[in-house]
């Protein structure tokens, strides 16, 4: 819990619209039992969404905090909160509080089972990459799921910096060394790319402190965002045969 003794959420400050805000204006009705999940789909692409999940991390210890700790009758927690890796895994989040592992999933760059693996998840909240959307094809079960249950969605990018953003959130020192602890830790980046990523960071600041900026988008649009692929995967395409085999056995009982 890197987060409890070093930060809280009045470290961070939060704007909708160009206006002083809270993270429940950005979240509505933000709580304890919310499940972020966030897709990232390049190296280092989960940098670009720290800020809210480090405000957010720190929005849920508030909930706990008089009782975290490791002593006998205290509590020791982690939000449920997700990375989804596209294709491979991207960075390790543990710095973040991302933990434990089984919380940053690989998932095979296939929109029916990108979105599988966040319904398992029971994801509430959703943060996609801002990618042009596409029309992928999903199981129609699958698809209400997520339409049912997910309540909001933002679209934030690897540069920390959206175009057209209505949301921006600045974030503080401890934070950010957190998030640049999370990519010197990464034993999958090469020097190269953990070189870019820091030099990245550095050119968000502003007085010292890190600012990104994000987008509100509909639950529907950030489904259409889960990847540019819209091609199914082998997975998804079996499941076509299994429903085509159904069918023909329909056929076959009214026959």
């Amino acid at each position: 819990m890197h987060t409890v003794d070093e930060m809280s959420y009045q470290d961070f400050d939060f704007e909708v619209e160009g206006q002083k805000a809270l993270l429940e204006d950005i979240f509505p009705n933000f709580h304890v039992y919310d499940r972020i999940g966030v897709v990232v789909r390049e190296t280092g692409g989960g940098t670009g969404a720290s800020s809210l999940l480090m405000s957010a991390l720190t929005r849920f210890y508030d909930f706990f905090r008089p009782n975290l700790g490791v002593e006998p009758g205290q509590q020791f927690i982690y939000p449920e909160f997700f990375i989804f890796h596209v294709g491979k895994p991207h960075m390790t989040h543990y710095w973040m509080d991302i933990w434990p592992p089984h919380k940053e999933v690989v998932v095979e760059d296939d929109p029916e089972q990108i979105l599988e693996a966040i319904n398992d998840r029971g994801i509430t909240r959703l943060l996609v990459e801002d990618i042009v959307p596409v029309e992928p094809i999903f199981l129609k079960e699958t698809l209400n799921s997520a339409k049912h249950r997910i309540v909001s969605a933002l679209a934030y990018s690897p540069t920390g910096r959206v175009e057209h953003s209505d949301v921006q959130i600045t974030g503080c020192e401890a934070a950010e060394k957190n998030v640049l602890d999370t990519i010197k830790a990464s034993e999958n980046l090469s020097i190269e790319e953990m070189a870019l990523l820091l030099e990245r960071r550095n050119t968000l600041k502003t007085n010292g402190r890190v600012t990104e900026t994000y987008r509100r988008i509909e639950v529907s649009v950030a489904l259409n965002m889960l990847t540019q692929n819209i091609e199914p995967g082998s997975t998804t395409r079996s499941y076509f045969k299994m429903l085509e085999m159904e069918d023909e056995i329909s056929k076959d009982k009214v026959i």
